[in-house]
């Protein structure tokens, strides 16, 4: 447990939400929502709960996590394995209603059963059932471990229509206790291409999502991986992935003009790595493998080390820093 108080230049606000500090836990390690209040203790400024699914699915079969020391690297094809909405609604209930105010954010990644034919539906109820309960929504369109998630990005306009019907939801409903409904996400993916990039982009800004998550797991494999597992398949997260997903930020932040807050996730394992992404464009990041590798202390030493960093380059807050890169090239 952190029992120390974030330092406030680490304090940052983001749609109407207090972070006490930008360093969070990335969707995929807290699937179903069993372990909120010992994760935000640990010192995250948030969390990402899920991916879930509507209903309960068993995901791929075993074995389908494989980790890659030699490459500080994971894989995993757990194929978005979910207790389903009543049962992760039900404890993220249960967490609101006992949560210490001084605590961060904890937001719920959704998606949609595999077997289900009707995307717009799965995501609609995943608004329904969770939003009332979470801070904030992230639309997982970018999961390298289902099918349906390859199918969607090939339909031309099939994820700007899926967001726009979401998004059409969220606004119709109404969210009492709350001055306004949480903010939707859309999380993407490393692997794609500038035309990709560039479409993704106009699509977040037209449809006017509130953030992007950059950057869900690669389904491609680098030359330099060392470890045998490199042969299996899912989704590459960790070390091997950290420029992929640096760059998406930093062509994310240029393409949108910096209008939309991004998350930078993808292999981040120091403050170093934090204080880059930050400066690429990103307002907060998010851990996974370096977490499994080097342990609840990595959170506090991140959190040092950024706070640092700032101070060095004379930056008095996170959001101060953001983007810094950009401005610099200018």
């Amino acid at each position: 447990v952190d029992g120390q108080p974030d330092d406030p230049a680490l304090r940052s606000q983001l749609w109407g939400l207090d972070f006490p500090n930008p360093v969070g836990l990335a969707a995929g390690f807290d699937k179903q929502a069993d372990a909120v209040g010992a994760l935000l203790a640990m010192g995250f400024g948030f969390v990402e709960v899920g991916g879930v699914a509507p209903r309960p699915q068993p995901g791929n079969p075993k074995p389908r996590m494989f980790r890659l020391e030699e490459d500080a690297a994971v894989i995993n094809c757990f194929g978005l394995n979910s207790e389903g909405h009543p049962a992760v609604a039900a404890r993220l209930s249960d967490w609101r209603a006992s949560r210490p105010a001084e605590l961060g954010p904890v937001g719920a990644n959704i998606a949609k059963n595999s077997d289900s034919d009707d995307a717009e539906a799965d995501f609609a109820a995943g608004v329904r059932s969770l939003g009332p309960k979470r801070d904030f929504i992230v639309l997982n369109v970018s999961c390298p471990n289902v099918s349906w998630s390859s199918a969607l990005a090939k339909q031309a306009g099939g994820v700007e229509k899926l967001v726009r019907a979401v998004k059409s939801v969220r606004d119709d409903m109404e969210w009492p206790n709350r001055p306004a409904p949480p903010p939707l996400l859309l999380k993407i993916g490393p692997d794609m291409d500038d035309a990709a990039k560039k479409e993704t982009a106009r699509m977040a800004v037209a449809c006017g999502v509130d953030g992007i998550v950059c950057t869900n797991t690669t389904s491609t494999r680098p030359t330099h991986l060392k470890n045998p597992s490199q042969k299996e398949r899912g989704g590459l997260s960790g070390a091997p992935v950290k420029a992929m997903a640096l760059q998406t930020v930093r062509d994310m932040y240029t393409l949108t003009e910096g209008k939309i807050p991004l998350v930078g996730t993808g292999g981040i394992a120091s403050g170093k790595d934090a204080y880059e992404r930050i400066k690429a464009g990103a307002s907060l990041v998010q851990v996974y493998t370096a977490l499994a590798y080097n342990g609840p202390g990595l959170v506090r030493e991140i959190k040092r080390d950024l706070k640092e960093l700032l101070a060095a380059d004379g930056f008095d807050s996170v959001a101060a820093a953001v983007g810094a890169d950009n401005q610099k090239e200018k």
